[in-house]
């Protein structure tokens, strides 16, 4: 047991504040770092985990670009076998998250404090909320926020439920059409709710206890100390990171391709500009130069600044919907949403003996796979901002809020856009752009083309999605880039930047490997792999918890 007056030498992390229980070793944070001076550029690299993680990726992107038309087979077959062979264990994994999580917060482990006894949060409630939302799924409320929910509704037909529009005549059977956008709602946030977050909880709960209370590196493998001993800081640790990096990079690059995607579309829809491959590109290299700026300037100044301004800019757009479109159909959404998912949540994670096929697989088990990915890239953001939280009210909040903030998100966006094609019908620009003519990246758009101020709202959305992009970009490469410095939290600057453009490299090498197909494939498969990972961190935590002082 130790206190506050006691310093782990060597460790690039806090003391702990009050009574721990620390894990001794004789491992040093970055005594397998190779430094390396070129220039005016200082290196402070894990070897060997920089150097496969990097000498891979760059691997990888030239193998893509000399064979593009192969690549884009491999990426397309990798990406069927993955989600039809691999469902039942994304769904059935997930709710393994979702129930360790609860019975942390019901059990007497959640009185346990991260950072000690005594610790106090780093982060007000409002900026760690703003960070979280930002960093967890922005991308993705803008991206699928409008057309999931119209999707669910009439085409993908989760649980094997009938879609309420006739395609052929146009004709919308308004019955069934109040309870098919309970359902298409509930689909939704059941992808964004308690299954992607307590996957993210599992991760960042496993950073934070082993680095602030065991005052172990800050890196996945500090998490399996209790299953190896001193075994993580081998090969078998080594092999534990490089997973996380891949897991993380191939994460964060979906969403950057799908961030340039429909930022690409919304500029095309607004301003004329050509919806194009080359405009993706271009849209991608500028706003990782942004990202840069961002990264070299850290967690407080870049991260934490941009993450505030993307929420102002989030509660204006989503404010704007909710008043200017159907505000009480709305709230009655938000009601018949939330009822719903509480419904369907157990019949959507159920991974055996269902008829949906093309929900499960092609959505759900997509999903479970990118959250995954996503994991070690926002745990580890999660955990660098949550010092001093217990772990009850940690979990709590990372699930719960993120989750409820969601709920509005949907019932607005999607709500409303099911509304404009119920008034609407086959002139409404959502159905022509989901259900007519599926273009997923233009869907939001094409609802603020039916309310007032397009160019405004569309130019807002805009921003908002570049901005989002950004700081997952920013946020991605501080985590990789501690995991490639053997969990030192304040390598050197060139490495963030290189990690940051590394990002961009892999999301624009997929785009023209194989387009989102791409992206989605190498999420699928580095997410089956990570997902063994998170199984293995659940009883880590539970033994690492059960040692500590509550």
């Amino acid at each position: 047991m130790t206190d506050a007056s006691s310093e782990s030498e060597g460790l690039d992390i806090p003391s702990p504040d009050g009574d721990v229980n620390t894990i001794h070793t004789t491992y040093k944070v970055g005594q397998d770092n190779v430094e390396k001076k070129i220039g005016p550029l200082v290196f402070d690299i894990h070897n060997p985990v920089f150097l496969i993680s990097s000498l891979t990726v760059l691997v990888f992107v030239l193998v893509t670009l000399i064979f593009q038309e192969s690549a884009s087979a491999v990426f397309n077959w990798l990406f069927t076998f993955v989600t039809t062979t691999f469902d039942w264990a994304f769904l059935s994994a997930a709710n393994i998250f979702v129930l360790f999580c609860l019975y942390l917060v019901v059990s007497p482990l959640g009185k346990v404090r991260l950072g000690g006894t005594d610790a106090t949060p780093d982060f007000g409630y409002l900026s760690w909320f703003a960070m979280l939302f930002a960093a967890g799924m922005g991308i993705g409320l803008m991206f699928f926020g409008v057309l999931e929910p119209v999707y669910h509704m009439q085409v993908s037909n989760p649980l094997g439920l009938e879609g309420p529009i006739n395609t052929e005549t146009g004709e919308i059977d308004q019955a069934q059409l109040a309870d098919a956008r309970g359902h298409g709602l509930a689909a939704t946030i059941f992808h964004f709710g308690l299954h992607p977050w307590a996957a993210y909880a599992v991760v960042a709960l496993a950073l934070s206890l082993f680095t602030y209370n065991k005052q172990l590196p800050l890196s996945i493998r500090s998490a399996f100390y209790p299953l190896m001993g001193d075994k993580v800081w081998g090969w078998p640790g080594h092999i534990i990171d490089i997973i996380a990096v891949f897991a993380t990079l191939f994460g964060l690059t979906t969403s950057l391709g799908l961030g340039a995607q429909q930022a690409t579309s919304g500029l095309s829809y607004v301003f004329d500009v050509p919806d194009s491959l080359n405009t993706q590109i271009i849209v991608i290299a500028g706003v990782t130069a942004v990202a840069l700026f961002s990264v070299i300037r850290g967690i407080d100044g870049g991260v934490k600044v941009l993450s505030n301004l993307n929420m102002c800019f989030a509660v204006l757009l989503v404010l704007f919907v909710f008043f200017a479109g159907p505000t009480m159909q709305i709230l009655r959404d938000v009601w018949n949403g939330l009822s719903t998912y509480v419904m369907d949540v157990v019949p959507l994670s159920n991974p055996i003996g269902r008829d949906d096929d093309s929900f499960r697989e092609s959505w759900t088990s997509f999903y479970w796979a990118w959250w995954i990915s996503w994991s070690p890239f926002v745990g580890m953001f999660i955990a660098r901002v949550s010092r001093g939280r217990t772990v009850r009210e940690f979990i709590t909040c990372v699930m719960l809020i993120p989750t409820l903030v969601g709920v509005f998100w949907m019932a607005t966006f999607g709500g409303t856009a099911i509304t404009q094609v119920a008034e609407m019908g086959t002139e409404s620009g959502v159905y022509q752009n989901v259900i007519a003519n599926y273009n997923d990246s233009l869907a939001m758009f094409a609802m603020f083309g039916d309310m007032p101020l397009t160019t405004i709202t569309s130019s807002l959305a805009i921003i908002l999605v570049l901005v989002f992009f950004i700081t997952s970009s920013d946020s991605g490469s501080l985590v990789i880039d501690t995991i490639t410095a053997g969990g030192k939290t304040e390598a050197p600057t060139a490495q963030r930047v290189f990690w940051a453009t590394i990002e961009g490299v892999v999301a624009i090498t997929l785009l023209i490997g194989g387009g989102l197909t791409a992206l989605q494939a190498m999420v699928n498969a580095t997410g089956i792999i990570f997902t063994v990972v998170l199984l293995f961190l659940c009883w880590a935590i539970y033994r690492g918890l059960r040692t500590e002082p509550r």
